[in-house]
């Protein structure tokens, strides 16, 4: 692209510029493209976060929204767990894109997010120990939406799938194993009556191996919640993503217009698959696949409803080889 375009000016009024305007121009151009690279990094002060190369936007350009990700202030009244400022993340009804090269799109996939990831190299893990840390805040008004899933970080694999993900379940916020095609678990960490209004410290303590010596261990405000041994992950590569991923959409719109369905699958010859997925609805019970199904069948008979916004906020983001590099800037919460 860039030797295309400077061919066009090379040649300007029949002559031919000279070799430091080519050089000008070719430092423009170079700029000009990266403009869009650029606006994907993101740039997180060291009173927020640590230990990390480059921050990107999980969805760039016009999709991430303003309102995604902020930096914020104490001064200005947001919670803060220590210094000065932290990071705020919210996502609003609607709030969804695609990755740039128009592969994955979370508008076609019942998702939406406002997330960052640490996924470049140097950042992303192959193998060895590793020591993290997060602060978390859910705000006095946070609504639990289940069976919508919000997911408020996740240890993601390059070329496979998530390892390691920390949903906010029926019951609060749960971390959730899946390591390979059969493995499935899930803890919950701290329960959905205490999230509103309260920091709660993260730490966790991680081996990155195919092998059956791994380990992945939880703390929440010093307390050992999870504790597993075995491979964490699939593939070469592992890398962070923190923010705000909310999956199932349309089990949201579904459950809170419920008493719709009957009539529409009445109306619309229903599947036994669609009435079985309508009972299990009843409780807040509905695969993802199907939960898509009922929503277009049934939509034009639902009452109009957005699901509610959700912020979350972060601080003391650290990534580290040990244990005193991540937690050196954090004093025990009061109880």
């Amino acid at each position: 692209m860039i030797i295309t375009l400077l061919s066009t000016f090379l040649v300007v009024g029949g002559r031919v510029i000279g070799m430091k305007r080519i050089l000008v121009i070719l430092v423009l151009l170079i700029s000009f493209c990266n403009i869009s690279y650029a606006e994907e990094i993101v740039k997180l002060p060291k009173d927020t976060a640590s230990g990390y190369k480059k921050i990107i936007k999980s969805l760039t350009g016009k999709y991430f929204k303003d309102h995604g990700m902020q930096v914020v202030n104490k001064k200005d009244g947001h919670p803060v767990r220590v210094g000065e400022q932290s990071i705020r993340f919210e996502v609003r009804s609607g709030d969804c894109g695609e990755d740039e090269e128009g592969g994955w799109s979370d508008c076609k996939n019942d998702r939406e997010r406002h997330e960052v990831a640490a996924w470049k190299t140097g950042d992303a893990m192959s193998k060895g120990e590793y020591w993290f840390a997060w602060s978390v805040y859910f705000p006095e008004d946070h609504q639990n939406l289940y069976p919508l899933s919000n997911n408020y970080g996740q240890f993601h694999q390059k070329g496979g799938p998530p390892v390691f993900m920390f949903k906010e379940l029926r019951n609060g916020y749960t971390v959730v194993r899946t390591i390979g095609d059969i493995d499935y678990d899930e803890r919950k960490l701290i329960h959905k009556k205490k999230m509103p209004g309260n920091w709660f410290d993260i730490l966790i303590n991680v081996k990155w191996t195919k092998k059956d010596n791994g380990f992945f261990k939880v703390w929440v405000n010093d307390e050992l919640k999870y504790d597993y041994e075995g491979p964490t992950k699939t593939e070469e590569y592992v890398y962070q993503k923190f923010g705000i991923y909310r999956t199932g959409i349309t089990r949201y719109l579904n459950y809170k217009n419920k008493s719709h369905i009957q009539k529409c699958l009445d109306e619309n010859n229903g599947t036994t698959e669609e009435y079985g997925a309508m009972y299990d609805l009843r409780q807040k019970k509905i695969r993802h696949k199907i939960s898509i199904q009922l929503y277009d069948k049934c939509k034009d008979y639902y009452e109009p409803i957005n699901v509610p916004t959700t912020i979350v906020y972060f601080d003391e983001v650290r990534k580290g080889k040990s244990k005193e590099s991540v937690t050196k800037n954090l004093t025990p919460l009061p109880n």
